[in-house]
């Protein structure tokens, strides 16, 4: 008998194994110091730069856990920090060179998982998929 999986670990389980594929690129590429975990602050930076405040709530962290991930990202040289033009007192957190290769190396391996769900599903049901997880976005992401 199949078990019956509830829809989140139908979305999860996608997830986690893109996640894996990308871990594991990432490494073969020379970054095997970045983590899961610092991904999920890292993948928030907006591209003007983000405050502490900022990445802790999108993330779902405390500010200092966030803090503890980006001191972390910083000693790796995959992000900076400075002054916020807008605030003097505030810090900006930004990619740096060494992440925007993590982006671009990230960016390849999404691409080939994808073309592999595509040659799995077909085309047309890959487009269906990608509308209704865009459609279910409206109602799960608050930051869209």
């Amino acid at each position: 008998m199949t078990d019956i999986l509830n829809l989140g670990v139908l979305l999860f389980l996608p997830y986690r194994a893109m996640e894996t594929r990308v871990f594991t690129g990432l490494a073969a590429a020379g970054f095997d110091d970045f983590t899961p975990a610092q991904a999920r602050v890292f993948q928030r930076i907006a591209p003007s730069g983000s405050r502490l405040t900022e990445l802790a709530e999108q993330a779902g962290t405390s500010k200092q856990a966030a803090g503890f991930l980006v001191d972390q990202l910083e000693r790796s040289g995959y992000v900076e920090r400075e002054p916020d033009p807008a605030d003097g007192r505030a810090r900006l957190v930004r990619i740096a060179p060494r992440g925007r290769r993590t982006v671009e190396v990230s960016r390849e391996i999404v691409a080939e998982v994808e073309a592999e769900w595509a040659a799995h599903l077909g085309p047309r049901r890959m487009r269906q998929l990608g509308a209704i997880l865009t459609d279910l976005r409206e109602v799960t992401d608050p930051w869209r």
